[in-house]
């Protein structure tokens, strides 16, 4: 065509190869810098992580971090050995029939029902059952024999609440249009609760059916407000080594990996300058106890509430146990420290009901500062083919009969009730630990753990097993709760027991001295600790003390739960 020009074909396909290699080496290119980019993020990722480490670690605890975990993990290599599993299962084996035989009825005279009746029993023969079943050989927990276990308010008031339960039996607080009664009940005790630990205008909170559920609605509504305001996918919160052992529990459910801060002696409080190091943007929950199940310990409450103001993070106090006693102490003449929503850092707190509340077993509290967390534990399903369904806890279904129990104890006890019981339960805490820490017979060789203020006692030994202690009172008949790391006992005491506070100490001062013969015989006698026999306690706990790795532990608490479901 006139005016025009086309290159020659082959100058054209030289080109179109050129480009062709251009697209090619920029796609390389583009490769390039996307595995560069993916490879510096997956670098940062880890270096943020070691950072963070490091900063709540230190370089030792690092060290000792890693140490234990590669000693855990050889060991559990040596457990899965041919020739160990073998054994180490028959030993197993072993220890759970004889459990079992404790604990499962056995022999011709044992009756079992299995399948249902093909004809319904008479009132009769179900009432005598039931008197039978309530007389099988037991810890006589009547006579104040049980460490904690049994939160018994007086027989007045259990009738009470037997008389509450018969009018509610059947109602559900999943229908509060058909019980309007429950709901009441139910409101009205969140907010007697609420004010005991002096919550502010605007505070709210929910019934639960014990102190784990409500320690686990707190960890939810903490992981689920990081997430959805703070885009926290990988949370991870902070307790002390003291915390309830359902916060482990919440962190396994919920998947929150679990900092714990060590309770050093002579306080065993949490040791807020490690809690504070260990504090990071997946941070989304700092806890404390008021006071802990292991030695009755209430935390630095003060110190952990400025943490988590400076942080600008949530504070969880565990008041389970201490429920209705730690917010009267004062009130009964005890010294107390504060730890409620008094202290602006708290933001909610778990409270038992159905301990020092003597509500019923089954209730319990977990309180909010604000709805601004609440709304968070709340499970609503808008798109259900059934409906739209929402429930403020785990359960769906819950006995409104328990709750009307509560609501009638809490009515029937009053403040003054409760005040006279702190009064009863806190002085004869008071007498086991002056007991242990003046008797000459007691103080030379047992040793009070901290200073607890509240219902538990706890102590140790660094010159007699404290194990064969444990032993040697179960032996007399009394049910006390043996712990770890440290090895010690402690005693929960509760209303029964108030009235066998004098026979505990006697009972203790006569199996102290037991075990000081027998060590005095073995040191005689050429035989170390290993050689002499050992009861329960001794055996499980000294076992699991030395255990690296206690997957050997774990197998016999699975075991000690299947046993439980053996008709």
């Amino acid at each position: 065509m006139p005016g025009s020009s086309r290159l020659p074909v082959s100058l054209r396909d030289t080109f179109r190869a050129h480009k062709s290699s251009a697209r090619g080496q920029l796609l390389v290119l583009n490769l390039d810098v996307l595995r560069n980019i993916i490879f510096v993020l997956f670098l940062f990722r880890w270096i943020r992580k070691a950072f963070y480490r490091l900063k709540g670690r230190g370089i030792s605890g690092s060290i000792v971090d890693i140490y234990n975990s590669a000693r855990r993990t050889l060991y559990g290599i040596f457990l899965r050995l041919p020739g160990v599993r073998t054994k180490v299962k028959a030993q197993i084996a072993e220890s759970l029939l004889k459990l079992e035989r404790r604990l499962v009825p056995s022999g011709p005279g044992v009756e079992r029902t299995l399948t249902l009746p093909q004809e319904g029993w008479s009132e009769d023969q179900v009432k005598a059952a039931l008197e039978k079943l309530a007389e099988m050989e037991h810890t006589r927990w009547e006579d104040g024999r049980v460490s904690g276990a049994v939160y018994h308010g007086g027989d007045e008031l259990l009738r009470l609440q037997t008389e509450a339960f018969g009018k509610f039996t059947v109602s559900n607080p999943i229908h509060p249009d058909v019980f309007p009664g429950v709901r009441k009940m139910e409101a009205e005790i969140v907010a007697m609760v609420l004010a005991l630990f002096n919550a502010p205008e605007g505070a709210v909170g929910v019934t639960t059916s014990g102190g784990t559920e409500s320690i686990l609605m707190a960890c939810l509504s903490a992981r689920q407000k990081a997430y959805n305001e703070r885009g926290v996918t990988e949370p991870e919160m902070i307790l002390p080594e003291t915390a309830h052992t359902a916060f482990r529990k919440a962190g396994e459910y919920f998947k929150i990996k679990i900092h714990l801060v060590a309770c050093k002696a002579p306080h065993y409080k949490v040791h807020l300058p490690s809690a504070s190091r260990l504090v990071n943007p997946n941070t989304i929950l700092l806890v404390g106890s008021a006071p802990n199940f292991p030695h009755g310990i209430i935390d630095d409450i003060s110190g952990l509430s400025r943490l988590a103001l400076r942080k600008n993070l949530p504070l969880h106090v565990d008041c389970c146990l201490g429920s209705f006693l730690v917010p009267l102490l004062a009130k009964a003449g005890f010294e107390s420290e504060p730890f409620d929503f008094r202290l602006k850092g708290v933001t909610s707190i778990s409270c038992d009901t159905h301990k020092y509340g003597f509500a019923p077993k089954g209730n319990s509290t977990v309180l909010y500062r604000s709805d601004d967390l609440r709304k968070y534990q709340y499970f609503v399903s808008a798109d259900w083919s059934g409906g739209v369904y929402a429930s403020p806890s785990i359960a769906g279904s819950r006995p409104g009969a328990l709750i009307a129990g509560c609501w009638a104890s809490l009515v029937k006890q009053g403040e003054s009730g409760y005040v006279e019981a702190c009064h009863k339960i806190v002085g004869a805490t008071k007498k086991i630990e002056n007991a242990i820490r003046e008797d000459p017979a007691l103080a030379t060789d047992l040793k009070v753990v901290g200073r607890p203020l509240v219902s538990v006692v706890a102590f140790l030994s660094n010159s007699l097993d404290i194990y064969d202690i444990a032993d040697g009172m179960s032996d007399k008949g009394w049910h006390l709760n043996a712990l770890q790391n440290p090895p010690a006992i402690h005693v929960a005491v509760t209303l029964p027991i108030v009235a066998a506070v004098d026979r505990l100490v006697a009972d203790l001062v006569d199996v102290v001295e037991d075990v000081r013969e027998k060590e005095r015989r073995r040191v005689v006698e050429g035989r170390g600790r290993k050689g002499a026999a050992k009861g329960d306690a001794a055996a499980l706990y000294g076992v699991a003390g030395s255990l690296p790795n206690k997957s050997v532990v774990v197998d016999l608490a699975r075991g000690f739960l299947d046993t439980l479901y053996k008709a």
